[in-house]
């Protein structure tokens, strides 16, 4: 026999992939493999041991079918690629997941599954049990829940919610949640989640469309763990007939059409088409197997189901013990990190408290230093002190002086604010003098133009009488009589000019007389402002000058009873100019006759405060003003204002 012939002939293969929830894997398998040799396998890759709940499904023509145990891989309608894929899912559901799923991976692989259905919304779940959910996945996720480590928005990057909710809604209700999910294991989070999921409504059921005629397909037929369910095509939750595995006797297809026959002779048998026969043959391999399983959970555990609960109790016990010396090693680590925060703490604190010991220190030495050098300041500042209080002595000697000096200003002062006052006496009196006399020279003054009204008059008389014929035309009169009359009114004229000519000036000296006195008041009044000023400043320096101020107002007041034509000398007003003009004279021309007849208005404009142009005599009482008017009328257009 040759070498060559001693080898074996290397097996033909081909390639598969394997797809489960969480991971991928290849392998070979030789073209004689029957679905169980796959199958198996994957089992023994998985280290999975209930393997009656799952299968490996594919996808044919848009189909999900699943692979055939009993038949050899390559001979099934499978589809034609290389690497042949295959879901390994779970095919079957448990009824109580508490007590049928006894591996941790069996347990692992349907939680990951039933999320998944969840979470593509194959299952129906309403919004709050959709959290409660979520909060076991993070918990079965992460862990604990740690405040420092799970800030917000740990979960936006997680798939716990279906698509129709935003996990930014629902973010702070999850993690209320998952806080209260404190010391629960991730095996025990999983399993909760499954003992959650298990009591919804479309939990663990296959949905196939069917109709009870060969033309509509107004129905859906749902094969679960527990029977065979008719709904509604619009209502997956309720349905509307249920025949329990226990009540069926027989299932069975003929083409489209499947038969359901009810234990009970009598009950009506249920017929329904379906759209392929196909699907015929797949609702059949379900309920062959949901049967199977139904009646398998009610008759006594095999040998290896008993074993392996056995060892499942004991894997939970292991892990229960195992739980409890972590929680307690967890709970003597977390005193221990406390114990160690609070030595810390203390630590800290007294070190914080030795540092500030030596900066107390510090400061008791920098202060004991800071009080030598104010010791030694002190001492010269008493030093100063002593030098300021003589200094001080001193000063109040020279205000005491100053004082007496002040005193006696004071009182000269008061003399010439006394005297200030006797000269505005005086000066009112003398207002009150000139008044009169105005008053007697206007009386004069009548009495002179009577005298000039009577002459004219008693001059016109003799001239009508002596020339009757001639007083319309007095220029043909005889020239000595016109002269011997005009010499009579000349003599008459003579007279009354030489007394206006004494009037004027007798009025002319007592103006300047007047316009003297002012001119004396004025500098001594000025002289006296002069003196208060100076006055003041000395009272605004030693202290006074509140006191100064009582007197100047008194002074004002006192001054306030001065005419107001005193005042205006006072102010410099420009109307003082047409007192010093000279009074006006009349030259009588002996061409001339009386009255003048050129129509001028002789005026000799006087003080404002003295006199007005007017022909009444106002004396303003308030302010101790009186105003006096003389006209002097020689003629109706011939008018002379004093």
């Amino acid at each position: 026999m040759s070498i060559r012939g001693l080898k074996k002939k290397q097996p033909k293969t081909f390639k598969v992939k394997i797809i489960t929830v969480d991971a991928e894997m290849e392998f070979s398998c030789e073209m004689k493999w029957k679905g169980k040799d796959l199958f198996d396998l994957v089992c023994r890759a998985l280290g999975l041991r209930e393997t009656w709940f799952f299968g490996l499904q594919y996808t044919m023509k848009g189909m999900c079918t699943w692979l055939k145990m009993d038949k050899k891989v390559l001979d099934q309608e499978i589809p034609k690629e290389d690497p042949i894929s295959f879901h390994f899912l779970a095919k079957f559901y448990p009824e109580k997941v508490e007590e049928e799923l006894l591996q941790e991976i069996t347990q692992h692989l349907f939680f990951l599954q039933v999320k998944k259905q969840i979470l593509d919304e194959e299952i129906y779940c309403s919004p709050e049990a959709t959290v409660l959910l979520a909060s076991y996945a993070v918990q079965a996720k992460y862990g604990d829940y740690d405040p420092n480590f799970h800030e917000p928005g740990f979960l936006a990057h997680d798939e716990l919610l279906p698509k129709r909710l935003t996990a930014e809604m629902w973010e702070e209700k999850i993690t209320a949640w998952y806080a209260e999910h404190r010391g629960i294991a991730r095996d025990e989070a999983e399993m909760n989640y499954l003992k959650i999921a298990q009591d919804l409504e479309m939990y663990g059921v296959n949905y196939f469309p069917i109709a009870q005629n060969k033309n509509h397909t107004d129905l859906l037929l749902g094969v679960d763990a527990k029977g065979i369910h008719i709904y509604s095509i619009n209502n997956r939750f309720s349905p509307n007939k249920s025949f329990e595995w226990s009540a069926i006797r027989n299932i069975s297809y003929s083409e489209k059409e499947l038969t359901i026959k009810p234990l009970d002779k009598k009950a009506e048998v249920f017929k329904f088409f379906s759209s392929q026969l196909k699907v015929n043959k797949l609702i059949l391999q379900l309920c062959i197997g949901n049967h199977d399983l139904f009646m398998r959970r009610r008759k006594v555990d095999s040998i290896e189901i008993q074993q392996m609960k056995a060892q499942a109790r004991e894997e939970k016990a292991r892990k229960k013990m195992e739980n409890q010396r972590l929680a307690r090693e967890k709970q003597l680590r977390e005193e221990a990190e406390r114990a160690k925060e609070e030595l810390e703490r203390r630590l800290f604190q007294l070190e914080d408290e030795a540092r500030q010991a030596n900066e107390a220190l510090l400061r008791s030495q920098e202060t004991a230093e800071l009080l030598a050098e104010k010791a030694q300041i002190a001492e010269e500042e008493a030093k100063l002190l002593a030098q300021n209080a003589a200094e001080a002595e001193q000063e109040r000697q020279r205000l005491e002086i100053t004082a007496l000096k002040t005193k006696e200003e004071k009182r000269l002062m008061e003399q010439k604010m006394r005297e200030a006052e006797l000269i505005a006496v005086k000066l009112v009196k003398e207002s009150d003098r000139r008044a009169k006399e105005a008053e007697h020279l206007k009386q004069d003054l009548h009495e002179a133009r009577e005298a000039e009204r009577k002459a004219k008059q008693k001059l016109f008389d003799i001239t009508r009488l002596n020339y009757p014929h001639m007083v319309k035309y007095p220029h043909y009169l005889p020239t000595d009589t016109r002269d011997a009359n005009f010499d009579k009114g000349s003599i008459k004229l003579d007279l009354k000019d030489i007394d206006l000519k004494r009037l004027s000036f007798e009025i002319e000296r007592e103006r300047l007389d007047y316009l003297e006195k002012s001119k004396k008041f004025e500098d001594r009044l000025k002289e006296l402002k002069s003196e208060i000023h100076a006055l003041k400043l000395e009272e605004k320096q030693s202290g006074l000058y509140s006191h100064w101020n009582e007197v100047l107002g008194s002074l004002d007041r006192s001054l306030g009873n001065i005419p107001l034509w005193m005042k205006t000398f006072e102010t410099g007003d420009s109307s003082d100019i047409n007192l010093r003009r000279p009074f006006p004279t009349y030259s009588l021309s002996p061409t001339s006759s009386w009255p003048c007849t050129n129509k001028i208005q002789h005026m000799v404009p006087v003080q404002k405060s003295s006199f007005q142009t007017n022909s009444m005599i106002a004396n303003s009482v308030g302010t101790g003003t009186r105003k006096q008017v003389v006209k002097v009328q020689q003629h109706d257009s011939d008018v002379i204002y004093i």
